[in-house]
């Protein structure tokens, strides 16, 4: 059996302690891997490791940080169709949305290649006699990622890219449920050059966790997760005096107007409910139906729903894989016997499903509910699974109320052909990531990622310019340089600009 060890300070170490964890295969329903779990001295190694690397990491120029980058960059490229397999076999998603993953991962990576121009400083000449002023950005040190299983490529490359060309130091907390991918990537920044301890990677959980967020030599700590989740980091971490940014959960709303083209409505919404089996923080899971085109917009979905092919991610005619455990699938089913026994319609019922040759496999099938209220837990919870349900309102006033009085906030969007209704839409949610026409409003790389409420804890979004930001502290300086003979100009008094 396959052990899947930490990555330290350059190279692969099994850790000080026995306890170990399975990694699935989850189409199959049988275990892979084991992958090792760290114990609080793993962790003080990791950051012992990272702290020494910062010494010189921290100083190296930005255009020796920005080739490296350069050179990642080609190797993610050149290795996509590898990690692809990985995230495929451990998590289950079907290949082509685990190369979109990784394709996305990769863009963060090419927005760091200008960390030169990112951090480019300001500079004013003569703010007072002989006086000039220059701002500047320095890394923090080390830094740390917690990030989740759903996307096991991406979302850590919305982070250690960014801190690591930055001129920090990092060590990740993958999920342990499919750590295989991290592990690819920190040989290929090893292969890119990336000196020892730069990059270094913890698996483990709750245990790790802790320690992370005790550490006194880490200095910001990213975190994506559940909101709980993200609350207990975000409190516990700022306690101990650390920088962070916490991404927690969402219900993600579609509104779907009236005057909208409810066959492309319907093909955007079924994609964005239903790939990697709903297991996206931004997958669209509640639809609000706007006026009287529910009817119609509901048997364009079910049409769709029931024409998805579930089966294992690795095979092309797959368009769903199965969800990541067996919990999870368990999980998934409770809810849907909620909202049937709390009166919602089954539409398309995915309870059951099984796949030839892989009867064990964590498989549930698309599901669609319709006269959902807002009172049901299949509306007020974070399923993470491939269920959408259906919302009636009368108005898009009243649609607004609706999103607006959810807790989350991170991601939603309007179906429309009307820019009035668009613009309305756009600045009345408060919602920090919005689509127009668009089910998954994900920014690109060169804007930032983050929610608002409960979606986020903390101050600064990730990757992008506010990323460049959480990753660095400002500098400002004042300098003089008089001449011998210049008449001194110190005062008691506070000093104005002359």
């Amino acid at each position: 059996m396959k052990l899947i060890e930490h990555w330290i300070g350059g190279k692969h170490l099994t850790g000080s302690g026995e306890r170990r964890a399975d990694v699935y295969d989850p189409a199959l329903g049988e275990v892979q891997a084991t992958v090792a779990l760290a114990e609080p001295a793993d962790v003080d190694a990791g950051v012992a490791a990272a702290r020494d690397a910062f010494q010189t990491w921290g100083t190296t120029s930005l255009t020796q940080r920005s080739r490296l980058m350069f050179r990642f960059r080609d190797l993610l490229e050149r290795y996509e169709d590898d990690l692809a397999k990985v995230v495929s076999s451990e998590h289950g998603k079907v290949l082509e949305d685990a190369r979109g993953e990784v394709v996305r991962g990769r863009e963060v990576v090419e927005f760091v290649c200008g960390i030169p121009q990112l951090l480019k400083g300001e500079y004013s000449d003569s703010v007072s006699g002989g006086v000039d002023s220059y701002s500047f950005r320095q890394p923090l040190g080390v830094c740390a990622g917690i990030t989740p299983f759903n996307f096991p490529v991406m979302v850590p490359l919305w982070m250690h890219p960014v801190a690591i060309a930055c001129g920090n130091t990092f060590v990740l907390k993958p999920s342990e449920r499919d750590p295989g991918a991290s592990d690819l990537v920190a040989s290929l920044y090893a292969e890119a050059g990336l000196p020892d301890g730069v990059f270094n990677v913890v698996h483990g959980d709750k245990v790790a966790v802790d320690a992370v967020l005790d550490h006194p030599d880490i200095a910001a700590i990213s975190f994506v997760g559940s909101t709980p989740i993200a609350r207990y980091v975000h409190s516990r971490a700022s306690a101990n005096g650390k920088r962070v940014q916490a991404l927690g959960g969402a219900k993600n709303h579609a509104v779907v107007m009236p005057d909208a083209d409810l066959d492309f409505a319907a093909d955007h919404l079924a994609a964005a409910g239903y790939g990697s089996a709903g297991q996206r923080c931004m997958a669209i899971s509640a639809v609000v139906a706007v006026g009287p085109s529910a009817d119609a917009l509901v048997d364009k979905l079910r049409e769709r729903t029931q024409a998805i092919t579930v089966g294992p991610g690795s095979e092309a005619a797959s368009q769903m894989g199965p969800v990541v455990t067996e919990g999870a699938r368990d999980r998934i089913t409770g809810y849907i016997d909620a909202g049937e026994a709390g009166g919602a319609a089954v539409v398309v019922d995915g309870r059951g499903l099984s796949v030839a040759g892989h009867e064990d496999g964590f498989f549930i099938g698309p599901t669609l509910l319709d006269n959902v209220t807002p009172q049901m837990s299949v509306y007020t919870d974070e399923i993470f699974g491939p269920v959408l349900i259906v919302l009636r309102v009368p108005t898009l006033e009243a649609a607004i109320e609706l999103v607006n009085a959810n807790p989350y906030g991170n991601g939603t969007t309007v179906f429309t052909h009307s820019g009035e209704v668009a613009r309305s839409f756009s600045r009345q949610v408060s919602v920090g990531m919005i689509g127009v026409n668009v089910p998954i409003p994900v920014p690109m790389a060169y804007h930032s990622f983050g929610g608002w409420k409960d979606s986020l804890f903390g101050d600064h979004h990730v990757h992008g310019p506010e990323g460049v930001a959480f990753y660095t502290q400002a500098k400002v300086v004042t300098n003089r340089w008089p001449h011998v003979s210049e008449e001194a100009l110190a005062h008691l008094n506070f000093p104005t600009a002359r």
